[in-house]
């Protein structure tokens, strides 16, 4: 017989003829061999739940036995416990370096028990891979900055914390409008919380994730909008990893702000570059009636290698905003947000503003106007 490897990894054998009672016994003996071959086992071992030869160490179980230890406690997660893992490590490698404080912050990891005393509480099944992530780290303490993400205006502050299973289970939500989300998400300053629904309901599918939105047109109270963010919370939770420890959200003051760059988003004139990232706020915004809140980051920077001579000031700016319906509107201003930079090789002028829209789609593009300042001592 030829062993081989099946679609989840496991070994599984191709049978050629056979006859009588020998070939069944060789098939049987053979089977016996492959199935505590060592190398298979740290292969899967390695695959299943990301264990290395140092983590085996020397004098530990076979491979075999480590998996079979591993699977007896993680075994209902083998589809997720790996893509988890990895995401938690990652996450915690890269704020141990850029944001030490978050990591004070983190819980350990919930007990299989306290997570089915949970369900039994709710009344509801949690997705695996929530509870997957939660056996890993039980959310975090509720503290600024939270670890899902801040924002920041003049007026407005916003900073979500990941919220451990208890406090999320007493937020529970069976009112009309919400019924069967659980909140994973918390912000002290606005009371703004993103949802997971547990069940598919009232124009949910199981497992989305969202912000809510009260429907302010409707007669109804309890008649809500979404703004959805995620449709599982593996797909929720290793996205925003992935935001972070790439830099596509960036680190201000020691904190994650839930900034948006795209590639399209960044254009050079001769020595001088320009860095626009933006972010929708739906603690601000709407569906009915429509009001999109958006606020955006400028990065303006000179190159080190420019010459002095290159030295200016920016004078003024224009925007032009297209609407989803076709319709445009100029905007044309001295300065930006009352400033008036001067910029010199090396130097980074960053601002943020912020703009509504109307429609659903809508985008902006503009220039800025400098003037050459020459030698500048």
């Amino acid at each position: 017989p030829k062993p081989y490897v099946d679609g989840l990894g496991l070994l599984a054998l191709t049978l050629p003829p056979y006859d009588g009672l020998h070939s069944c016994s060789f098939v049987s003996r053979r089977l016996n061999q492959l199935s505590g071959h060592n190398p298979l086992w740290r292969s899967l071992c390695s695959r299943y739940w990301l264990l290395t030869d140092a983590d085996r160490g020397a004098g530990a179980p076979s491979w075999r036995a480590l998996f079979r230890q591993y699977y007896l406690d993680w075994g209902r997660y083998l589809r997720h416990y790996a893509v988890l893992k990895t995401s938690w490590e990652t996450l915690k490698t890269f704020l141990s370096q850029r944001c030490p404080r978050m990591i004070a912050s983190l819980k350990d990891g919930a007990k299989e028990e306290e997570l089915d005393s949970i369900e039994t509480q709710i009344g509801f099944k949690l997705p695996e891979d929530y509870r997957c992530s939660y056996r890993l780290h039980n959310g975090q303490k509720l503290v600024v900055p939270g670890l899902m993400g801040s924002m920041a205006l003049s007026n407005h502050y916003r900073s979500e914390d990941l919220l451990d299973v208890e406090t999320a289970a007493g937020g529970f939500q069976q009112r009309k409008g919400m019924r069967q989300c659980l909140p994973l998400t918390f912000c002290f300053h606005t009371g703004l919380s993103q949802y997971l629904a547990l069940e598919a309901t009232e124009g949910r599918n199981l497992s989305d994730i969202f912000y809510h939105c009260p429907d302010q047109l409707a007669q109804d109270p309890s008649a809500i909008d979404m703004f959805i963010t995620g449709t599982s919370f593996s797909d929720w939770f290793t996205t925003y990893v992935n935001n972070v420890v790439t830099g596509e959200y960036p680190i201000i003051r020691d904190q994650i702000f839930r900034y948006v760059r795209e590639q399209q988003c960044v254009a050079t004139t001769g020595d001088l570059s320009v860095t626009v990232s933006t972010a929708f706020l739906p603690e601000l915004s709407s569906v009915h009636p429509p009001h999109f809140f958006f606020t955006y980051r400028i990065r303006i920077e000179m190159s080190s290698s420019a010459s002095p001579d290159a030295a200016c000031q920016l004078d003024s700016r224009y925007w032009k905003i297209t609407k989803g319906n076709g319709e445009e509107e100029e905007v044309r201003g001295p300065g930006v947000v009352g400033e008036y930079p001067v910029m010199m090789p090396g130097k980074v002028h960053e601002y943020a503003s912020c703009t509504t829209f109307s429609t659903t789609s809508e985008h902006m593009e503009g220039h800025y106007t400098f003037h050459r300042l020459g030698n500048i001592p």
